[in-house]
């Protein structure tokens, strides 16, 4: 449609919503299907945060607020990152939008621009590197598959910076994989940044509370507090919390790059929602034992569907530290034929004979930049998860 502008052409619809939605809509014509696509807690949002947003509304908080966040809660946040992550901000180093992929967005369209680029490791979050073409940059996809336990090295990320780099996104623990970068990692990391001045980090730590035992979750501003004015670090109460239909992420960086982020929020969105505001303070300063309760609930079912994958023929599975998604290689199925005669030439071919054939959707690993592999999220009820994985066994079986 030549109505339509040609910017628009750079980006491509997210394979995640993309079989989200689809599985809905098979679920709404009443197959039984079961849904392990989306990146979405399966938990009530707790009840203070959402009592929390009852009282601000009663108190007839319902009104426009600060661009880019309340005082109240960018000072949530900011104790946040005090208590958390030993890092210290002002208020004019805080940003907050509707959600953290907002946040993204709006520092990668306030910085990028042709003839830029942006090292992102591969397996990726999928928005990132439409994220980076949409400004006219160049995403630079480096592979860290599973040898480098899904991680980007010292070694790659030095090949992989030019004149022309400007960020360098990093997501711990990861979607699709579940990795982490320890504090030994990101130092390895740092030491490269340091020859590179014009290298600035956006640190994804969406996922920093969904961190299993073993693993100690660490971000680059607090391992390097040198290379601080060149990080921003993106959060948000979205997967901590269980508040991913409240749209509220936020980040914290240097003043002049948070000060051109609210500069484009203020002709775009303006403020997020005020009453999800007052919500996102309430999680941030109340009762944390809702986090420890969700990650006992969400190891437990890890260890459950990395046992049950790595018993199905043609599946190895590694064990990730973080987050609620596996990132199992189906290598050993393709080639061959599901029970139903679909050739498995692909993971998004196996992706798409699991969910005709065996009633489960998940997302096949090209999306996320390496194959061949399929992402499945645990995040949903025990009795789900058994009766997907009894599924998926029954498929990988049957293939011949």
């Amino acid at each position: 449609m030549a109505f339509l502008s040609a910017t628009l052409e750079r980006l491509g619809a997210s394979p995640t919503v993309a079989m989200s939605n689809r599985a809905a809509a098979l679920k709404a014509e009443g197959r039984d299907l079961i849904a392990l696509a989306a990146g979405e807690p399966d938990f009530d949002t707790p009840a203070h945060i959402r009592a929390a947003a009852i009282e601000a509304m009663e108190r007839g908080e319902t009104r426009y607020t600060a661009v880019d966040g309340t005082p109240a809660l960018k000072a949530a946040i900011a104790a946040k990152f005090e208590r958390d992550n030993d890092l210290a901000y002002g208020a004019d180093e805080i940003t907050v939008g509707a959600g953290g992929k907002h946040v993204i967005w709006n520092a990668l369209l306030a910085t990028l621009g042709p003839g830029d680029e942006a090292i992102v490791p591969a397996p990726y979050w999928v928005s990132y590197p439409d994220m980076v073409r949409f400004t006219g940059a160049t995403p630079v996809i480096v592979p860290a598959g599973p040898e480098q336990r899904f991680l980007l090295t010292a070694d790659a990320l030095a090949g992989a910076i030019t004149d022309r780099t400007k960020w360098l996104i990093l997501n711990s623990p990861s979607n699709p994989t579940g990795a982490g970068y320890r504090a030994d990692d990101l130092a390895a990391l740092a030491e490269v940044l340091r020859r590179h001045p014009e290298v600035h980090v956006l640190a994804d730590d969406i996922y920093e509370h969904i961190a299993f035992p073993g693993f100690e979750f660490a971000t680059m501003a607090e391992v390097a507090p040198d290379l601080k004015a060149r990080v921003l670090t993106v959060n948000g109460v979205s997967k901590a919390y269980a508040m991913t239909g409240w749209r509220i992420g936020f980040a914290c960086g240097p003043a002049p790059l948070i000060a051109a982020i609210r500069k484009l929020q203020s002709q775009s969105t303006t403020n997020p929602s005020s009453i999800s505001q007052a919500a996102a303070a309430a999680a941030l300063t109340g009762p944390q034992d809702y986090l420890a309760e969700a990650r006992a609930a969400f190891l437990r079912r890890r260890d459950v569907v990395v046992a049950a994958l790595n018993g199905m023929p043609g599946v190895t599975c590694d064990t990730p530290v973080g987050a609620f998604y596996v990132y199992p290689s189906v290598a050993g199925l393709i080639g061959r034929r599901s029970a139903g005669g679909r050739a498995l030439d692909s993971d998004e071919a196996v992706a798409e004979a699991l969910l005709e054939e065996a009633g489960v959707a998940v997302v096949f690993g090209a999306a996320f930049g390496l194959s061949p592999h399929i992402r499945i999220s645990y995040a949903a009820a025990d009795d789900e998860l058994a009766k997907a994985m009894a599924r998926i066994a029954e498929f990988a079986e049957g293939c011949r």
